[in-house]
């Protein structure tokens, strides 16, 4: 088995740490000072979520919970309030989750292998080997969306990466190429390479270190790997609408979601089937009509999700006074520029362009 650690192409991580030595990035904040914590933190916050976008969001979170002892104390809602906006909100319960864990279980240390890194809620075995390769300088091999475009474009590997044999072979693939010298900076360096010039549109391969070697260049037809599965169902299309109810002092009425499901244990503004009517709404919260002082609605806009979209309606109820069944009815109301309450991107949206 030994043989599976030595690469069909040694010369792949040696140009590939020549090429980050020069031209790789080494200001992101997680690599000064590079702790387990903060590089545990900023891989999760990178699962599906693009290095421009995380490094203010991870400069935010740590400046609240410089260290895991302070995550895990804090309750969930500020958390995920710190995490507003930069979606997929499993990852943050998960990181409170698991922050706890650590915590409690382990006296504040984090696993220092893969396969004890894997065991935190939110940590898979890509996730686990970023982690230990980074903070520990372990030889693990990462298979990140960056990394899975490298492999298949330089060995020019047939089918998709959603199918079992091709990403068993992506495994192999990175296993062979992953060194055993300087093993932070090759992970770091495999990520940058993917995201910065082996793009998924537009790739830059003049300026590839890997060009010479790469099957898909040679051939002439690198955007077409890594090769994408057809699509069996067309994207589903649903539609809610939102109340915002705001009080005369500009408060806004946000519910708590069920933990589960889309933007689970977040707050939002009243979200209720599409054809529900003000009335309606009105009468479940106990709300008398007399109490409304104007009613605007706004254009419908569209959310994308993984998997589908959403045609937002959004109906804006200015009050008189504040009513007594809504205020105690489940629900809270919030000043939109201070509160510590997780929203997510459309809910802060909706609750910060109020119509007056």
């Amino acid at each position: 088995m030994a043989e599976a650690y030595h690469s069909t192409d040694p010369g792949f991580a040696a140009r590939l740490l020549t090429w980050w030595d020069e031209h790789g990035r080494k200001d992101l904040p997680w690599q000064s000072p590079r702790t387990p914590y903060r590089v545990w933190v900023s891989e999760v916050m990178l699962q599906q979520t693009q290095v421009t976008t995380v490094v203010g969001y991870f400069e935010r979170f740590t400046r609240r919970f410089p260290n895991v002892q302070t995550l895990a104390g804090s309750g969930l809602d500020e958390v995920l309030h710190h995490w507003s906006g930069l979606g997929y909100y499993a990852r943050a319960r998960n990181l409170h989750r698991a922050a706890v864990i650590v915590a409690e279980r382990h006296g504040g240390v984090f696993p220092t292998t893969a396969v004890g890194m894997q065991e935190l809620p939110g940590v898979g075995r890509s996730t686990a080997a970023a982690i230990v390769a980074q903070a520990y300088g372990t030889r693990a091999a990462i298979l990140d969306g960056n990394v899975k475009r490298v492999l298949a474009r330089h060995h020019r590997l047939a089918g998709p990466v959603s199918e079992a044999k091709t990403r068993k072979e992506l495994w192999r693939l990175t296993e062979l190429h992953t060194p055993h010298q300087r093993v932070a900076d090759y992970t770091q360096a495999i990520m940058d390479l993917g995201a910065t010039v082996c793009r998924r549109s537009r790739p830059q391969c003049p300026a590839c270190p890997m060009r010479k070697t790469c099957r898909a260049f040679a051939a002439g037809d690198v955007e077409r790997y890594p090769e994408r599965a057809k699509r069996q169902t067309a994207r589903r299309l649903e539609r809610r609408r939102f109340f915002v109810l705001v009080d005369p002092d500009g408060r806004c009425l946000v519910e708590q979601r069920p933990a589960l499901g889309i933007w689970g244990g977040l707050w939002s503004p009243p979200e209720r089937d599409a054809n529900e009517s003000l009335e309606a709404f009105l009468a479940v919260r106990g709300i008398e009509r007399a109490l409304v002082d104007d009613v605007r609605e706004q254009a419908v806009f569209r959310h994308g999700f993984s998997h589908f979209d959403l045609d937002v309606e959004t109906v804006y109820v200015k009050l008189k006074a504040m009513p007594r069944l809504a205020q105690d009815g489940g629900g809270k109301w919030i000043d939109p520029g201070g509160h510590t309450l997780g929203l997510s991107a459309v809910a802060a949206k909706l609750i910060n362009a109020q119509a007056w």
